[in-house]
């Protein structure tokens, strides 16, 4: 049984599929109509939105001006995994994104647990996304003197969570105060968000070139206007002479660039991380590009660069027109600078509110067309129901997996809220993408062909196993006790890792996903320097697993609740109903 959990399909078998097709299921196929052009829109569409827009604030509450460097670091670590992305995206040129790909390198289970995790980053992460839209969708209206009740703009759950806690929002308060009742129950919910993923899930389900032309005009209006912000908002901070934001005093009165060390920018890496997810969306757009094997590689990487790019200027811009102290609780920080205490630029406000509104429509446009299709791919593996690879006759889009989809985002926002979503959405992200780049390492290379992308070799065998050895050289220098703290699993209980003021080696401390981090990487140094293995891969897997240690315990273990529930469905259905199962 242990061998059929790791069954694998052939990257010859994949695209004679995907060619073919199961005719008596689908007779007809996704219509091929993306250019490198829209697959770049698309990344950058589903990059610059709620992350962005909602998390960036709190981020540079915590990390200072500094923040800035995690945009790098973050930005490097996506750029590793864009290239593997890149490669399995030139090799396997079908909708499935890394689904697909760990069917050809890891196997079956693994596929499946990816795929499963996938729910996680475009369903479950567009509810919070569909949540920071109605937030920014009511502050517009009210500027603009339309209000709606408070009791029909926030969840049920978020409401509930402020009585409870006696939380200062006064709108969340409000709505639970002044909700109607039905019976026992409180009619609490937010329907801007509830009718936006309805009109995102009809457009979706209507076709590929109605949601690209959509996405397209809506890409350049919102870069038009964040290049607007950058602009307004940098020339105001020189001609102002407020550079002195960028560094300022610490708790000791010392002047920093990172006023909380480097452990309080490392604090903030959940919600700018938040900030990129979405580059690896474009991958499984595959079916309905012209030249996938050149085109999507090209899109993830330009759309990577480009944002990156805006989110060192946005920040850059941010901590230097306001002291990053004030963006404690602040939900909208690109409006927020604008406000009459800080810049005073009324008409950017209203600007900013409306680019916010197209920033995550956009976002929610991508997220939405990418899960369907990730469903298809399974489903013609036989892992789930071959309803799920039904496409429409007329719009050529996979009408049931996009219903259900909409379904999947419309439902939870009833009943839960967006930290819990944020959370559980980022650790699946990553755990997908440290999977992805791990595949790459179990392909073998290939000869270079002109029009194909092909990730670079370089031979990993002496220079990963040094970085590694180096790295543990400078973490026992830096701090003299850190490996006795790694396995002082009591010390941990005293650092506050919330407050953003923890020094680096305290948040780097006794934890089980750290012990494993460090036993994973020394493993690969030791395979390596055997099996030669390509370093570009091999720090994009570092680097997700690194990213991944800064987790809650909570957090892990929602997502493995997540994956137990994911395998029990696989072993009922999936495991006897795969292709791979039925030829054996």
């Amino acid at each position: 049984m242990a061998n059929s959990l790791f069954r694998r399909k052939t990257i010859d078998s994949i695209l004679k599929d995907a060619e073919k097709g199961d005719t008596e299921v689908h007779p007809h196929a996704l219509t091929r109509v993306l250019t490198v052009r829209d697959l770049t829109f698309f990344g950058i569409a589903a990059i610059i939105g709620a992350g962005s827009f909602s998390s960036l604030g709190e981020a540079v509450f915590r990390g200072g001006p500094g923040v800035v460097l995690l945009f790098v670091i973050t930005g490097i670590a996506c750029a590793f995994t864009a290239l593997c992305y890149s490669e399995f995206a030139s090799r396997i040129p079908v909708a499935g994104s890394a689904y697909t790909y760990a069917y050809a390198s890891f196997g079956e289970l693994f596929a499946w647990i990816i795929g499963w995790a996938l729910i996680m980053e475009y369903s479950i992460g567009n509810i919070y996304v569909a949540f920071s839209w109605s937030d920014y969708f009511t502050s517009f209206l009210d500027k603009v003197n339309i209000h709606i009740p408070d009791y029909l703009t926030c969840s049920y759950a978020e409401a509930h969570k402020a009585v409870l806690n006696n939380s200062p929002n006064e709108e969340l308060i409000n709505a639970w105060n002044s909700a109607p009742m039905l019976g026992s129950l409180k009619i609490i919910l937010d329907l801007p968000a509830i009718v936006i993923n309805l009109l995102i899930t009809y457009l979706v389900y209507r076709g590929i070139k109605e949601s690209r032309n959509f996405s397209n005009v809506m890409v350049i209006l919102k870069l038009a206007i964040v290049a607007l912000v950058i602009l307004v908002g940098g020339s105001l901070l020189f001609s102002h002479g407020l550079t002195f934001n960028w560094t300022p005093a610490n708790d000791e009165g010392v002047k920093s660039f990172m006023p909380n060390g480097f452990g309080g920018v490392m604090s903030a890496v959940a919600g700018v991380f938040f900030a990129y997810i979405g580059f690896d969306a474009v991958s499984v757009l595959a079916e309905e590009s012209r030249n996938p094997q050149r085109d999507l590689p090209r899109g993830m990487i330009y759309s990577l660069v480009i944002c990156t790019v805006v989110y060192i200027l946005l920040a850059l811009v941010l901590t230097g027109t306001v002291h990053y102290q004030k963006f404690e609780g602040v939900g909208d920080p690109l409006a927020f600078i604008f406000e009459s205490q800080n810049l005073n630029v009324g008409w950017m406000q209203l600007l900013v509110s409306i680019c916010a509104v197209i920033a995550m429509t956009s976002v929610l446009l991508v997220f939405q067309m990418g899960q369907p299709r990730i469903w298809m791919s399974m489903s013609r593996d036989g892992l789930l129901p071959p309803v799920f690879q039904k496409i429409h006759h007329k719009f050529k889009t996979p009408s049931f997996a996009t219903i259900v989809t909409g379904l999947v985002v419309g439902v939870p926002i009833l009943f839960t809220e967006k930290t819990f979503v944020l959370d559980f959405t980022s650790i699946a992200t990553l755990f997908a993408f440290a999977l992805v780049c791990g595949g790459v390492l179990l392909i073998p290379r290939k000869e270079k062909q002109a029009g194909k992308f092909q990730i670079p070799y370089v031979n990993g065998q002496f220079v990963y196993p040094l970085i590694i050895a180096v790295s543990l050289f400078l973490f026992a220098v830096l701090s003299k006790n850190y490996f006795t703290n790694l396995f002082d699993f009591d010390y941990s209980a005293n650092v506050d890792y919330t407050a953003g003021k923890a020094s680096f080696m305290d948040l780097a401390t006794p934890n089980i996903s750290i012990i494993i981090f460090w036993l994973i990487c020394i493993t690969l140094a030791i395979a390596t320097i055997i099996k030669k293995y390509s370093l570009i891969p091999l720090m994009g897997v570092t680097t997700c697993l690194y990213l991944l240690t800064g987790m809650t315990k909570s957090n892990w273990a929602w997502f493995l609740g997540w994956l137990a529930v994911g395998l029990i469905l696989y072993a009922l259905y999936g495991y006897n109903k795969s292709k791979l199962a039925i030829k054996k």
